[in-house]
């Protein structure tokens, strides 16, 4: 039992500081007009978040970071917040899943969890778009902001999320889950 009430507060104690990284973090990109969706601060903690959490507390950082950083800042607007909130769940849930329980690599685990993230994020702004503000929803527009204007922040996740794990893994404060 003691063993488990240590895993359990380290989880806690490490899930708390991604979600502030998750707050304090899209701060300094909300300065400039659209940094955020183009450089998508905020997954960067929540992926980190998947790598180093069991995927209940993984799931909790993506849900409360959104969810705080709005009633914080405002940011992510809202309707937005919950499709960010349901996207950002999928990264923590799917990168813990496939990297801590099935044991996928690094890369295969985070390149997968960035796509059905996005997936949830295509399905949760078309409910938002076309069926409760009844707009024409563009798949293509949306692809486009998804993947193209979000470049900077996808190439960003996949230098510097690995790189932060490794050295996570190799540090002697840091005790891997696989």
């Amino acid at each position: 039992m003691q063993k488990n009430l240590k895993t359990n507060l380290n989880e806690m104690v490490r899930a708390a500081v991604l979600i502030a990284i998750g707050i304090i973090l899209p701060l300094f990109f909300h300065t400039i007009k659209n940094a955020g969706s183009i450089f998508l601060p905020m997954h960067i903690p929540v992926l980190i978040g998947g790598f180093i959490l069991s995927p209940a507390y993984a799931v909790s950082v993506g849900i409360l970071s959104p969810l705080l950083s709005h009633l914080f800042t405002g940011m992510p607007p809202f309707p937005f917040v919950f499709v960010m909130i349901f996207e950002l769940a999928a990264y923590g849930f799917f990168t813990s899943l496939l990297y801590n329980k099935i044991k996928l690599g690094l890369y295969p685990s985070l390149i997968s969890s960035m796509l059905i993230g996005r997936i949830v994020n295509i399905i949760g702004v078309y409910f938002i778009i076309h069926l409760f503000m009844g707009k024409q929803f563009k798949l293509s527009i949306l692809l486009s902001g998804l993947f193209l204007k979000g470049l900077p922040g996808i190439i960003i996740q996949l230098l510097l999320i690995p790189l932060i794990i490794k050295a996570l893994n190799k540090s002697s404060l840091f005790e891997s889950r696989r």
